[in-house]
């Protein structure tokens, strides 16, 4: 633990300008990120006494090893780069807006040619546009069968629509009228385009002139005697009033607004933001931040403008959580620089944003329900983080002791092996921080020379901590531009605790590499599964941690993450051999013309369900060329996964996590709550 006396600049050397500032730990790591009107005011606040510092501020400066800022010439190009910063470096102490759970939104994909209506979760993507978020999937799904009668836009997945036009028959919502069916081209893609954007419309609050037009719409059918049609609008009509009426008005002006409210204690503090358009609840969020420092509500109001409204695609108008910029924003208090943020909003919007604090009236009464909101959902968040905290720093405090470690393991990786006979050898690695999974650190190896799991387990760790060893010697060389800017690397930082996944092996293997590569700080202990030993490297009898244990609860977590990183990678790889394997013998298929099919379609269930039109599409595939590749993947062929040759690519793969996709519903996996994975080529 650093004394922060050691790295303070010396006096007189802080500016007093505006600017930026980056705290790093000793590998070069940027912890936090941090912005001031003065630099040498605001820097000086942290090397004052270290014990009357805010327990989580006393963390940082002890952690940090160095500071540097840079100096800037306005406040909002402060929090501009404070925005970037914190999204480069995603540094540990910052505060960050997490969600208390996964709220469901309404999702229109208007970055496809024929957009969809869908339920949505996780994070926002760009070129979608959000409506909610819902308290309940069943809601939106209600929402959608009341809204699809007027404005029949497409719900179904991309397969269904890809099918419905190559048979030439539309879905059962195409013939009962919830769709327009422009798979089958009842509509054009101009058409359907304008059905999404009334629906936006709508949902965005703009109900007024839709009804004024569809009662001006029923009284001209009806004068025209058109009286089926004019029944049509009639319960169209009746439908989207329906609709409004499940939308409590709160707002009689109707104004467009986010009401902000928080809940706190020391250490967090929960956050709930109604979305009012129109006048009318549209939705409702939530979010626990955790304070670095004893932060006011006007500095959490800042670290909410920033973090919420901060990253804004000029495409969408939405901000990097997915929310649009409304008109007015009504907060508790408002924050020092309220001229500041006020300008950076109508920046991102547009045009004229009022933040303020609700005085009296219906606004004021409102920002009174939002902070019942707050009390009630932090309430609920304190039961459940007393429980989290004691739990989590039981099993550190007992792992620490039962493996003799000289602290507490606060990072622990993991790796696993995972293949068939030998074949398609392939392992992952799982890294939790603080007892919490850290995904964005998940790495996955393809292992061209391991031929049992003890070798490659070999293989993989030397290749890993290989790396750790030519990151950190770039990181020293003071010519490196990375280096410098202390861009976050793929394996820079060791782990206090290096778990594998079996038992004395296993263990000799991952040993035995880190003392060929001279690493010497980093513990090894391998978990067995048939009596859940943990067993460490030149010790003839296991630790025996009791069933009950905090400890064991933890390396098992750990140990069934990485496992079902590795099962899901490999299924990936076997779909990959399995489709070489079926076009090894098609005639005038060559290595080159393989690998393009493989980059279009990328898995054999896309390729079967392919055409011949769209085989010859791709660049050197010609019609009797694409009628034999159909030919050669149209019968399954069941043996091929378990002899399908092993990759020969050696190269690490690094990954990040996403969205389960169709290809992996339904498949059993090791851990609870598991996501799929999509990966990259490392160089």
């Amino acid at each position: 633990m650093a004394d922060p006396s050691t790295y303070r600049p010396a006096v007189g050397s802080i500016p007093e300008s505006p600017g930026v500032y980056r705290f790093r730990d000793p590998t070069g790591r940027v912890i936090y990120v941090g912005k001031a009107k003065s630099l040498r005011q605001r820097l000086n606040s942290y090397f004052a006494d270290v014990a009357g510092l805010h327990p989580r501020t006393r963390q940082m400066v002890t952690t940090a090893s160095s500071v540097d800022w840079t100096v800037v010439g306005t406040e909002v190009e402060a929090l501009q780069l404070e925005y970037n910063w914190i999204k480069e470096f995603d540094p540990r102490f910052n505060v960050r807006y997490r969600d208390d759970k996964s709220y469901p939104s309404l999702a229109v994909t208007l970055n496809e040619e024929y957009p969809r209506l869908q339920v949505m979760r996780g994070p926002k993507r760009k070129g979608v546009r959000y409506f909610g978020p819902y308290a309940h999937a069943w809601a939106i799904r209600e929402t959608l069968d009341t809204l699809t009668r007027v404005f029949p836009a497409r719900t179904c997945s991309n397969g269904v629509f890809k099918r419905a036009g190559q048979i030439g028959r539309p879905c059962l919502l195409g013939y009962i009228g919830k769709c327009a069916a422009p798979c089958v081209d009842r509509v054009s893609a101009a058409e359907h385009r304008q059905i999404v954007d009334d629906f936006c419309d709508f949902m965005a609050g703009k109900t007024e002139s839709m009804i004024k037009r569809l009662e001006r719409e029923m009284a001209a059918a009806a004068e025209a005697m058109e009286y089926e049609k004019a029944a049509r609008l009639r319960d169209d009509l009746g439908a989207l009033k329906r609709a409004m009426e499940k939308q409590a008005v709160v707002l009689g002006d109707g104004t467009d607004a986010d009401v902000v409210a928080f809940a706190q204690d020391e250490l967090e503090a929960a956050v709930q933001v109604f979305h009012v358009r129109g006048g009318r609840v549209r939705g409702q969020r939530g979010w626990i931040v955790d304070k670095v420092e004893a932060v006011t509500t006007g500095e959490l109001v800042e670290q909410f403008l920033l973090q919420v409204y901060g990253g804004v695609d000029e495409q969408t108008g939405l901000g990097e959580a997915g929310e649009a910029v409304p008109r007015e924003v009504l907060v508790p208090e408002l924050p020092n620089d309220a001229d500041v943020y006020t300008e950076l909003l109508e920046e991102l919007r547009g045009g004229k944003v009022s933040l303020r604090v609700p005085q009296r009236g219906d606004k004021r009464s409102l920002l009174e329900t939002v902070e019942r909101n707050a009390k009630e959902a932090f309430a609920r968040h304190r039961v459940k983080r007393a429980s989290d905290l004691t739990a989590r720093s039981l099993a550190l405090a007992e792992l620490q002791e039962a493996l003799e470690l000289p602290d507490a393991p606060l990072r622990i990786e993991c790796i696993d092996i995972s293949h068939v006979q030998g074949t398609n050898v392939v392992a992952s690695m799982v890294v939790f921080e603080d007892g919490l999974a850290k995904k964005s650190d998940y790495r996955r190896f393809s292992v061209a020379n391991g031929t049992d799991d003890t070798a490659a387990m070999a293989e993989v760790v030397r290749r890993r901590f290989a790396r750790h060893l030519k990151e950190e010697a770039d990181r020293r060389d003071e010519q490196g531009v990375a280096a410098e800017e202390g861009r976050p690397r793929r394996f820079a930082y060791p782990p206090n605790l290096l778990v594998v996944d079996g038992g004395a092996p296993q263990v000799a293997a991952a040993a035995r590499s880190l003392d060929e590569l001279g690493i010497v700080d980093v513990a090894v202990c391998g978990l067995a599964k048939r009596m859940e030993e943990v067993w460490l490297p030149g010790d003839s009898d296991p630790v025996i941690l009791p069933r009950t244990s905090e400890a064991l609860y933890l390396l098992q977590r750990v140990r069934d993450e990485a496992h079902r990183f590795a099962i899901t990678y490999h299924r990936q790889k076997r779909s990959t051999g399995m489709l070489v394997s079926m076009l090894d013998d098609v005639p005038g298929l060559g290595e080159s013309r393989r690998k393009a099919l493989m980059k279009q379609f990328g898995s054999l269930k896309r390729l079967r369900a392919a055409t011949v039109e769209e085989l010859t599409a791709v660049p050197g595939i010609g019609r009797r060329t694409a009628e034999a590749v159909l030919a050669a993947v149209a019968q399954p062929a069941a043996d091929d996964a378990s002899t399908s040759p092993p990759a020969a690519d050696g190269a690490a793969v690094e990954s990040t996590t996403a969205p389960q996709g169709p290809a992996e519903r339904g498949t059993p996996r090791a851990g609870a709550g598991a996501t799929a994975e999509v990966g990259r080529v490392a160089s």
